[in-house]
């Protein structure tokens, strides 16, 4: 018995690949778990908002307005009557969505350039990192605000100008990562074997060096949030006045903070749980897909 023991303690824990060994650690962080959870309850309110609330977020009664939370209405009415649970449930559409599908935006344009510099080094490469340079001199929610007065307001113009402003910040990260990664041995390796750049690059660096870009955009979706509401607040978010916005939101209310400070505090909250939500995520993937912690 005792020996079977000691062979079982042994004998080195089966791997399960990269991404395996990765959502165990993952599954193993309490953090990223709660961030995870905060992300899971904004998702399925957006989802199931019509059957949480029975109420239209864009329409209310003027006797009903200002009304403090109760029962009837869980975080109270805005100017117009409109319930203010209702608008928080549907404003999570449009933050959430918004924020995700922009970071995706400069995910791919990032992806591109940044794989372009690091790949093919040389001339084209310092002309491209000149150009990410210039847009790194700029502040990204200004370059944001500039991109939407340019283009217009709407949903998408809001997804490309803040998609656009992360891009140079995928680029420089990735092509960081692919230039660390030309002298590897697999990388020599392929190169003697007469591989050609675009495989090796394609087949064996980029697998290798998209890591630090899921985790940097997990953690690029909190600061999205943030900055599509900052656009919202600032009056830049969707055209229609109607939608429910978090950020639009907190325009609506700062009028009446003082008489009416939940009408600040609820939609505030929500970007906020979020916005903690996705760090508490990404940083428990930087941890469980950092090859030096595997256990």
């Amino acid at each position: 018995m005792t020996a079977t023991a000691a062979t079982l303690a042994a004998t080195p824990r089966t791997s399960r690949g990269l991404w395996g060994d990765a959502l165990r650690r993952l599954m193993r962080n309490g953090p990223a778990l709660v961030g995870l959870f905060f992300i899971a309850v904004f998702v399925m309110g957006a989802i199931l908002a019509p059957i949480l609330s029975p109420y239209d977020p864009t329409v209310g009664k003027l006797a009903d307005g200002y009304q403090s939370p109760s029962l009837a209405h869980l975080m109270g009415t805005d100017q117009q009557g409109r319930d203010e649970f209702t608008r928080v449930l549907y404003g999570a559409r449009i933050s959430l969505s918004v924020g995700v599908v922009a970071v995706l935006f400069g995910l791919i344009g990032g992806t591109i350039v940044g794989s372009i510099a690091g790949g093919a080094g040389g001339k084209l490469d310092g002309l491209l990192m000149r150009f990410v340079d210039v847009m790194l001199a700029v502040p990204g929610l200004l370059l944001a605000i500039v991109l939407v007065s340019w283009l217009g307001h709407g949903e998408l113009q809001i997804m490309l100008a803040v998609g656009i402003s992360y891009s140079p910040m995928f680029a420089r990260l990735l092509r960081g990562s692919l230039l660390a990664l030309r002298e590897s041995d697999y990388v020599i390796a392929a190169r003697s074997m007469g591989a050609s750049p675009v495989r090796i690059l394609v087949r064996h660096m980029m697998p290798n060096a998209l890591t630090p870009l899921i985790v940097q955009a997990t953690l690029f979706a909190a600061t999205a949030i943030i900055d599509v509401a900052g656009l919202g607040f600032l009056g830049l978010g969707p055209g229609d006045p109607r939608i429910a916005e978090w950020g639009e939101m907190l325009t609506d209310a700062s009028s009446y903070l003082q008489n009416y400070p939940y009408l600040i505090f609820f939609p505030g909250a929500a970007i906020v749980i979020s916005a903690i939500g996705f760090n508490l995520l990404g940083d428990g993937l930087r941890e469980a897909l950092d090859p030096r912690l595997k256990r």
